[in-house]
């Protein structure tokens, strides 16, 4: 086989799938290529898994904490191996209807591992079979991340688990469950499996999410979250001196003298870009020290022609990076490269005891740009939604310009902040972004209307009245 086609992408998970699906739609002949399962990490062993399990644990927790009170008696018993399996149930619905819809727009799928052979060309290598070639005008690179495995706590099946491992064979027997790390993967796994039956310890290494730039505000309201369900990080840390597996379970021997004992253990110590035998060196992409491809922000590689995004092409590894990426990438390729990546202003979502979403700029940020950050802030402790649902706990932070009235980012910490930070992100014009919210008009009662009271708050507070109303 050697066929001529407008787009190929390389990785099927949710940037690959988005930019065939896109590519196709805008009349792109276009094809997909996957070495292993369609849809990628996120579908089989991250996001879609992960918020499956994660809307069982809210529903135990909510149970526990208030079901009582509002005359719903009786009690719950989570069940994790059952919880495997339905994950694995929606998981398998979803895979289905994506590869549908691809075959429907006319996406070209092929199975197997793809190499650069020159910049228009891939060698395709199936599982079985003879290998062919395929040629396009442009490439997309998708090909996303693997767990990163500390030295100390190899990786092995039943014992000591990434969370691909996690999702991809049922669960280990055992209820004692160590979980390593302190970024967002260890937040939310910590968790998710306390309220699914586990009895965890936490082990991080440093701060909580200290890379995701949430105000210190959202960061108290999630360690008091995690902690009203019983979750806090070991006394003594989470630096592991040694591991040792056996029939028991696992052994570990903490940096500062300590030990625990779990049956099995949960990796959530990061991920790094599978970029290695693709060809790139041979037609010339370059990648950085880290094994991230190097692009512009057009996500254009060192080969024009060539395309990377998602978890390959940046540190930032979340699904809706990838998502972002896809449509700039794509755009370039029709419209000639005048679309640049705008990473800010894609909404970075934690699912934990409390969900915790952000766009755009911090004050820091803003004050780096000289700018002059004001802030709204609105508690849902006040608003009748959130208390007619039991779960007041967080609030909207807005950031605008004292001087131009424009929205420079925000912050929501609460339930449903994963869907409500759409309201910031999609806000037609960021300039007039805040007018357009004070203008807004909302249903009652609704969590949304926190946006309304935070923007008519900063108007008011900082003098920008003119500017906002």
């Amino acid at each position: 086989m050697d066929k001529q086609y407008d787009l190929i992408i390389i990785g099927s998970g949710p940037g690959g799938y988005r930019a065939a699906v896109l590519g196709a739609l805008r009349g792109l002949e276009v094809a997909i290529v996957e070495h292993a399962q369609w849809g990628g990490c996120c579908l089989n062993r991250g996001c879609v898994p992960k918020k499956t399990w994660h809307h069982s644990a809210r529903m135990l927790s909510a149970a526990r904490r208030h079901f009582g009170a509002r005359g719903i008696n009786g009690s719950l018993q989570a069940d994790l191996s059952a919880a495997w399996e339905h994950q694995k149930g929606v998981v398998t619905t979803v895979r289905d209807s994506y590869i549908d819809y691809m075959k429907r727009l006319g996406i070209d799928t092929h199975e197997g591992h793809a190499r650069l052979k020159d910049p228009e060309t891939l060698q395709i290598e199936p599982g079985e079979g003879a290998g062919y070639d395929l040629r396009a005008r442009s490439i997309i690179l998708a090909v996303g991340s693997r767990p990163h495995v500390p030295e100390t706590l190899p990786a092995t099946p039943g014992r000591i688990l990434t969370t691909d491992m996690l999702f991809d064979d049922p669960v280990p027997d055992g209820r004692r469950v160590a979980v390593v790390g302190s970024g967002v993967v260890a937040a939310e796994f910590t968790y998710i499996l306390k309220m699914l039956g586990c009895d965890v310890t936490w082990l991080a290494r440093s701060g909580l999410l200290r890379k995701a730039h949430f105000s210190p505000q959202a960061l108290s309201q999630l360690r008091e979250a995690l902690r009203e369900d019983g979750i806090e990080p070991h006394p003594e840390g989470g630096r592991i001196r040694t591991s040792e597996i056996s029939d028991a379970g696992v052994h570990i021997v903490l940096e500062e003298g300590g030990s625990i004992d779990c049956d099995w253990v949960l990796l959530g110590t990061g991920r790094h870009a599978s970029t290695d035998n693709l060809g790139l060196e041979a037609v010339g992409v370059a990648t950085d020290r880290r094994g991230f491809v190097k692009c512009n922000d057009q996500l254009q590689t060192s080969v024009p022609n060539i395309y990377a995004i998602g978890d390959c092409a940046s540190p930032i590894m979340t699904a809706n990076k990838a998502l972002a990426d896809a449509t700039v990438a794509v755009t370039n390729i029709l419209e000639g490269n005048n679309t640049d990546r705008d990473d800010l202003w894609v909404p970075f979502v934690v699912y934990s005891a409390t969900e915790l979403a952000r766009v755009g700029m911090d004050e820091d940020m803003a004050e780096d740009e000289e700018l002059e950050p004001a802030v709204g802030f609105a508690a849902f402790e006040t608003s009748p939604c959130a208390l007619g649902q039991d779960d007041a706990r967080g609030f909207v932070r807005l950031i605008g310009d004292m001087d131009s009235g424009a929205l420079l980012g925000g912050e929501i910490v609460g339930a449903e902040a994963g869907e409500l930070i759409h309201l910031l992100a999609l806000a037609p014009d960021r300039d007039t972004a805040l007018r357009w919210l004070a203008r807004g008009r909302f249903n009652h009662p609704a969590r949304s209307e926190e946006l309304l009271n935070a923007t008519e708050t900063m108007a008011s507070k900082w003098g920008m009245k003119d500017l906002i109303f």
